[in-house]
């Protein structure tokens, strides 16, 4: 898919790239709620993350999200992530500190729904 507009051509990856970017650099530079919010939109991860009363462990927060089709989404594109870095030559070396833990602040750039 390519979309056309003022700034030419830009492909959907692109801009999914972009806006992933954008959910990382909003919630504190986490993979995991980055991918959450990209599957479920930023205000329910927020809101998530909000709910914590202390640091949690990625990987038992990933068992908290409440929406099987999120939960299982993370899951995969996490799996995905080691598996491609092991691919490009480049692998996770240590995934629990890759995923590390989510924290209980919340993020509130208004500018993402």
């Amino acid at each position: 898919l390519t979309l056309r507009g003022e700034g030419g051509n830009r492909s959907s990856s692109s801009l999914g790239t972009a806006y992933l970017n954008i959910l990382y650099s909003d919630l504190n530079s986490s993979y995991v709620l980055a991918t959450a919010a990209y599957n479920a939109g930023p205000a329910r991860a927020r809101s998530w993350r909000a709910a914590l009363e202390k640091p949690m462990e990625s990987a038992i927060f990933i068992e908290t999200i409440p929406f099987f089709e999120t939960r299982t989404y993370v899951k995969n594109v996490l799996a995905n992530t080691l598996t491609y870095s092991l691919l490009d030559g480049d692998p996770i070396k240590n995934f629990t500190q890759f995923i590390s833990t989510v924290q209980p602040s919340s993020a509130t750039n208004p500018n993402i729904p």
